[in-house]
């Protein structure tokens, strides 16, 4: 009788416990595991927010000289503020604009601001970033013009050759995925004498520069030669020069006919 009432006891411990580590296990499972899964749906919550954000804005980044900063425009818009106003009419989305350009900056002073930590915020961001370089390097704000000949114009366009490779490398290390739209020169000097030749090395620091952007991708080198070849006064500020409103829109409507966007996100 002693030993029947042992083993009953016995076996109550066993089931017991038994339950007791199932229970404990059960609320540890469900700490562990129940707890990552909210941690999961957070993480997917908050993606989902981003991405409805980042569909419902355009974030444009621009840096280079004084044609991304609109100098000569009287009403301060420049290119991009022309481009922008052809931007709203296409599309739906909100447009955030960040401007880094530096009057007179030169290719290797671009190479040093772009290890900034504010332009590089502003670059990752991007869905397009706009681009002015090299007419500082070649004419040199316009100095350079008497002296512009062969010789100068080699000796000029190596080093700044190799300053648009890195800046292209560079802009791309920070983003991958942004179209980056370089706006090429146009000849300020083409009324005056020698036309002809200052015109030749326009066109072929606007080829090489081109080709080197080919090998980039998403990016995209915009032509404006043709656009000041004809009357060029017409479209020069009184510094003969820089563009003049007039100029800037010609440029701005240029290249946002580049800029596309899904039925989804058209007006």
């Amino acid at each position: 009788m002693k030993k029947s009432a042992i083993n009953i006891i016995t076996i109550v411990s066993v089931i017991s416990a038994l339950l007791f580590l199932f229970g404990f296990g059960w609320v540890l499972n469900d700490q562990l595991i129940g707890s990552q899964g909210k941690v999961s749906v957070q993480k997917q919550v908050n993606t989902e927010d981003n991405l409805a954000k980042s569909t419902k804005q355009l974030q444009i980044a621009a840096l280079g000289d004084s044609l991304t900063r609109g100098t000569g425009d009287p009403e301060g818009k420049g290119y991009i503020g022309y481009l922008t106003d052809e931007l709203k009419q296409k599309t739906k989305k909100s447009i955030l604009l960040s401007n880094s350009a530096i009057k007179g900056q030169t290719s290797s002073q671009l190479i040093s601001q772009l290890k900034g930590a504010e332009i590089q915020r502003q670059l990752r961001d991007a869905d397009i970033i706009l681009l002015t370089i090299g007419g500082n390097d070649l004419f040199q704000g316009g100095e350079a013009i008497t002296n512009l000949n062969a010789t100068y114009m080699k000796k000029a366009e190596k080093p700044y050759l190799k300053n648009l490779n890195q800046i292209y490398k560079t802009i791309r290390s920070i983003n991958k995925d942004a179209t980056i739209f370089h706006v090429g020169l146009y000849n300020p000097f083409i009324d005056m004498e020698k036309s002809k030749f200052t015109s030749s090395i326009v066109r072929k620091w606007n080829f090489d520069s081109a080709n080197l952007a080919a090998n980039y991708k998403a990016v995209i080198y915009v032509p404006t030669f043709d656009l000041f070849e004809l009357h060029v006064n017409d479209y020069l500020f009184s510094d003969k020069f820089h563009p003049n409103a007039a100029g800037y829109k010609l440029i701005g409507e240029r290249v946002a006919s580049l800029i596309t966007f899904s039925e989804g996100e058209k007006k």
